[in-house]
């Protein structure tokens, strides 16, 4: 199941810093971040749920980048 959500993030760096972490969250098969669009598309393996496996994506991505967000 891939969802899309709206981000908010300051640079293209920070972008490319949130996807790796999304990629490597428990519950992910695949995530892109779009810049441009401050969208981030993120693919979930089976049998997960969407908003728990989200959370954790959040709380990745705020590691690296702590003034993100993601529009859940």
């Amino acid at each position: 199941m891939k969802k899309t959500y709206k981000i908010d993030v300051d640079c293209a760096n920070c972008a490319n810093k949130m996807e790796e972490a999304a990629k490597n969250t428990a519950g992910v098969k695949d995530a892109t971040v779009n810049f441009m669009m401050l969208k981030m598309i993120v693919e979930f393996e089976d049998g997960q749920d969407p908003k728990a496996v989200m959370k954790d994506v959040l709380a990745n991505c705020k590691k690296v980048e702590d003034d993100c967000e993601i529009y859940l």
